[in-house]
């Protein structure tokens, strides 16, 4: 592509994404975000404010293998990502793991005009690629909705592939795994 003077047109370059540690001081956003219904709609139930802090307040705690990062378009908050150790996370979730190495992550875009635009692909890549900084980290998976279909392409495009449908305590998943170098 060329402009009116027949020199190459450059495109405006696209605004970094990077994280920063879930704050005590997030709660408040990161409840109205769990509120709206394109995020409720499939991060449910819907929490108040109290559940939204004793459910995140641990992954506050130097030593939780669980972490909660705002993601950042630009500098601005763009939504909510986490990731946690897979083997032995609890609660009825993925006993039979025994890879140390392999990370979930978990995540949603915070304004529902932002869907649709490869932001939240190019959040996971950017995610994943700075788990994946981590030698012991050997993949990483999530687990959608089988009915999650704009999860799913978004997965996919930052490099996942699906492994097969499973059941999980919150009910049908699809298991999906990004490898180290994919």
């Amino acid at each position: 592509m060329t402009s009116s003077t027949g020199s190459p047109a450059r495109t405006p370059a696209m605004p970094s994404i990077s994280f920063r540690p879930l704050q005590s001081t997030d709660f408040a956003m990161l409840h109205d975000w769990l509120c709206r219904p394109h995020v409720a709609e499939w991060w449910t139930p819907v929490p108040t404010l109290a559940e939204v802090e004793a459910d995140f307040t641990p992954m506050l705690a130097p030593d939780s293998p669980d972490r909660g990062y705002i993601a950042l378009y630009g500098g601005q908050p763009l939504g909510f990502i986490q990731s946690y150790v897979v083997m032995g996370s609890g609660d009825g979730w993925w006993e039979d793991e025994r890879d140390p190495g392999a990370r979930g992550i978990d995540q949603f875009l915070a304004q529902a005009d932002q869907l649709n635009r490869g932001l939240g692909s190019a959040m996971v890549r950017a995610f994943t690629n700075q788990l994946f900084a981590d030698p012991a980290v050997t993949r990483i998976q999530t687990d959608p909705s089988p009915r999650n279909a704009r999860a799913i392409r978004s997965y996919v495009k930052a490099g996942f592939r699906a492994l097969g449908e499973v059941v999980t305590p919150d009910g049908p998943a699809l298991l999906m795994v990004r490898e180290r170098g994919a």
